[in-house]
């Protein structure tokens, strides 16, 4: 059986990946929408298929549909009342927005700015109750599917980290505090959780079903309030949604090629 360090370490690595996905920012500053759409498509794809498999399916395997769906319900709804809030917050802190050349360039660094706090706060939500699968398995002696889980959540977190990464660099945030806060988002909840996973394998399994409902629920709605709208505004909606369909599948091959 694997340690408690072991488990934390491995976690870690799987939440790390994030910070592989923004990388793409170090090498240009300007991505094209067509890269762009096809890229956040392929993200909401992966998204999506990781809302399904690897937090909706086990969590239906350990509880309830009520736990799960109930989860669900309030995840989505905790992220539409987030995006409710989040361009009030930016007015408070920034003052009224003065027409004028500059209005265009504040607006769009608002909308980036909210994108990305969405995704980064999906992002980070989700990472909690896939940490704590991954303790649970190592915890239950189930040392595969926690190895296989690991691998499967850190290829999921490469596209969640540049879906985060885009809207956060044209939002002006720098170069290095993008990939560190995108790295984060994932290294921070992740060991963390898988830890506590580890420990508390008895409480935290009652509590895992509506802990993934609710993680999946702001997935689902964030790809669906944000990520898809984004990705079909420029012109390229077959492109994206072809390479949306193309996230899932591979979300698909690797729910049954490492049995997640």
């Amino acid at each position: 059986m694997v340690s408690l360090l072991e488990v934390t370490l491995i976690a870690l690595a799987a939440g790390c990946a994030t910070g592989i996905g923004a990388l793409p920012v170090l090498i240009t500053g300007r991505i094209s929408h067509r890269t762009y759409d096809g890229a956040v498509g392929m993200a909401a794809g992966i998204m999506f298929g990781a809302a399904v498999f690897a937090l909706l399916v086990p969590g239906l395997e350990l509880g309830g549909i009520g736990e799960v769906l109930g989860g669900f319900l309030v995840g989505g709804i905790a992220l539409l009342g987030a995006n409710r809030l989040l361009p009030h917050v930016h007015l408070y802190f920034r003052g009224p927005v003065v027409h004028g050349a500059d209005d265009d360039i504040t607006l769009k660094n608002a909308e980036n700015w909210r994108q990305a706090v969405l995704i980064a706060g999906s992002i980070t939500i989700h990472n909690i109750p896939e940490g704590l699968a991954i303790g649970i398995a190592f915890a239950s002696g189930f040392d595969a599917v926690g190895v296989a889980l690991a691998i499967a959540i850190g290829v999921q977190n490469i596209p969640d980290g540049f879906a985060m990464a885009v809207p956060a660099d044209r939002a002006g945030l720098s170069k290095g505090n993008t990939i560190l806060y995108t790295t984060l988002s994932g290294a921070v909840p992740e060991p963390i959780a898988a830890a506590l996973g580890f420990v508390l394998v008895t409480v935290v399994s009652g509590l895992f079903p509506a802990a993934a409902g609710f993680a999946a629920g702001t997935m689902v709605a964030v790809v669906f309030r944000e990520m898809i709208p984004s990705s079909h505004g420029h012109g390229y909606a077959d492109l994206a949604t072809l390479t949306f369909l193309t996230g899932f599948g591979v979300m698909l091959v690797v729910d049954v090629a490492l049995a997640v």
